[in-house]
């Protein structure tokens, strides 16, 4: 915990009524009076002078990140009456440049208060003062606990004024992110225990990458009067600034340019400094990862006495990723990285394991509305929707990009990301001939023999000998109904020697069958097969699926390191394709 918030110069008002849609937060403290009920949010406007900004004319992060601090805290107090102190701060992502001239808007509630703690949503956007066009910069979730005289704890009222259905909704969905936040710190020293998922994965020591040493950066402050808060302890927003700028100067000496910050993955205030505690900053840049790097801070305080002796206070840490920061960022990658001791190890694999958690905890919450996916089945475009079919499943795997998120032997899980749209990809090496699995693979009646998510897989229709309709059903997940899917499987042989074997699958809508009120009718865009031959007994299996709403549930805890059912399948697919006997093998 970090009482480490205050207040800067600027305007702030108390708002009694609206909402602050698409945010969650957590905060603590007692409730004294009707007033405290009301849910008010704290409003912050704020014009962006040449003083807030960095040297491309930009806000700076660091200023932003105060002015986030600021206000979150003082929505805190309004709901607990008391001061208040942070205790973390979650992924902040950053969507929008603000320019000097214009003008930041800033709103923070108290979305729900647990018995200690309470969630502070706070949303950042940005006027144009000559269009009025108003833009997202940011969404902010930050817990606070209310600081207490003595030792003890302060016990918070609920926030029991639920007027509107956005309140509702964040009242729910910071009971989903507290618990997110609980499962993700267990995923996290899973995934790190777990060295078989990762073996592989550290290539980091290749003579021909640049060292992540070169990028190390140690810089001191000196708590003064005007650092510190209205409790009198370092303003947390100003160490947040002082992180960011020792992240940034790191990420600078890798790329040789000034990149750009995309977004802060968990500020953890372990404990209080004050005035005349000297603060040391130490970041260095943990892992790349082609479109993105992660830089992590760490910061130490030492009084007087301890600075004499050598003796630190891990007072906080927080890991920066940053974007190339061209015009053509989506086409420019970072260099790869090397790690030359066993702690550069350690934080190349654990960079490694928070991708893949902030991966999938982005996807799981996103409340992204989908458009209907499946395409009308008929005769009429049959050939259309079978070439598309194949050809999408094409394009997907050969999409750049494609980065390893688990590897154990003979399978490997890959993760592609690109603006929205999440894809999986996972590798299986096969004791059998391409020709063999792709036969076996390619009659999806045979699937829920091996894959726990098929409930049943029926043959609709017969369309030709390459292309069937299916009707495939799944289980239920998280008590929700089961779903149901209706796939067009296209598969082609190769046309000459060297290419691949495909099956690709799509979400199409038929007459015969309708939704069914049992079942939640759910969507595929692209997914399907690839087999290679690496030799006449051996071959190379790589399952593709672009991931959709419907698709999600199911690998889910996968994403989030909470389980190994995707390898798991992938074992079984295994061990169905060099055990099962020749007579099953049948024509199409």
């Amino acid at each position: 915990m970090n009482p480490n918030s205050s207040v800067l110069n600027g305007t702030v008002d108390i708002v009694n009524e609206g909402h602050l849609n698409g945010t969650v937060g957590d905060s603590s403290g007692t409730e004294e009076g009707k007033s405290f009920n009301m849910m008010p949010e704290v409003e912050m406007c704020q014009s962006v002078l040449p003083c807030h900004a960095n040297h491309k004319g930009g806000l700076s992060a660091g200023q932003l990140l105060k002015w986030i601090d600021i206000i979150a805290c003082l929505a805190a107090e309004k709901h607990a009456g008391l001061p208040c102190v942070t205790a973390s701060v979650d992924d902040i992502q950053f969507e929008e440049t603000v320019r000097v001239g214009q003008i930041i808007n800033i709103k923070a509630k108290v979305n729900r208060a647990f018995n200690t703690s309470m969630e502070v949503g706070i949303r950042v956007v940005v006027q144009d003062v000559l269009t009025g066009v108003l833009k997202r910069v940011c969404v902010a979730y930050s817990t606070f606990v209310a600081k207490a005289a003595g030792t003890q704890k302060i016990r918070l009222q609920p926030v029991d004024c639920l007027t509107t259905p956005e309140d509702h909704l964040e009242y729910a969905l910071a009971s989903e992110r507290r618990r997110l936040r609980l499962y993700n710190e267990d995923a996290f020293t899973k995934l790190m225990q777990d060295n078989h998922l990762l073996k592989g994965v550290a290539n980091g020591k290749e003579s021909s990458l640049i060292s992540t040493e070169r990028t190390r950066v140690q810089s001191i402050e000196l708590v003064l009067p005007p650092h510190a808060n209205h409790h009198g302890n370092t303003f947390g927003g100003q160490i947040m600034a002082w992180m960011e700028n020792a992240a940034t100067v790191a990420a600078s000496r890798l790329c040789g340019t000034y990149p750009t910050l995309k977004s802060v993955d968990m500020f953890k205030f372990r404990g209080p400094s004050s005035v005349g505690d000297r603060l040391v900053f130490k970041a260095i840049v943990n892992n790349t990862f082609q479109k993105s790097l992660e830089v992590g801070v760490r910061v130490e305080a030492y009084d007087c006495e301890e600075w004499t002796r050598g003796k630190a206070r891990h007072i906080n840490s927080a890991f920066f990723i940053y974007n190339a920061s061209s015009d053509k960022a989506q086409t420019q990658t970072f260099p790869s990285v090397k790690y030359t001791s066993k702690d550069g190890q350690r934080r190349y694999l654990a960079a490694i394991v928070r991708k893949r958690i902030r991966l999938a905890r982005k996807h799981i919450l996103s409340s992204k509305e989908e458009g209907p996916l499946s395409v009308p089945w008929d005769k009429s475009n049959q050939v259309y929707l079978s070439y598309n079919n194949v050809a999408a499943l094409t394009v997907l795997a050969g999409k750049h990009g494609w980065e390893v998120n688990s590897s154990q032997p003979k399978i490997r899980v890959y993760m592609n990301e690109e603006l929205d749209t999440l894809s999986v990809q996972v590798e299986m090496h096969v004791r059998v001939s391409s020709s063999q699995a792709f036969f076996l693979l390619s009659d999806l009646s045979l699937r829920p023999s091996w894959d726990r998510h098929y409930l049943s897989c029926e043959e609709v229709q017969v369309v030709n000998e390459d292309d069937k309709l299916y009707h495939i059903t799944c289980p239920a997940i998280n008590k929700d109904k089961p779903r149901d899917f209706v796939v067009l499987m296209s598969r082609r042989q190769p046309c000459k020697e060297g290419d691949s074997y495909i099956i690709a699958l799509r979400s199409v809508t038929v007459a015969a069958v309708p939704p069914n009120p049992d079942y939640t009718r759910s969507e595929v865009m692209c997914a399907g097969f690839l087999i290679s031959g690496a030799s006449s007994a051996i071959c190379k299996v790589s399952y593709y699926n672009q991931v959709t709403s419907g698709v999600l549930p199911y690998i889910a805890g996968n994403l989030a390191g909470w389980s190994k059912s995707m390898e798991e399948t992938a074992a079984s697919c295994i061990e169905f394709l060099e055990n099962v006997t020749d007579q099953k093998i049948c024509a199409f």
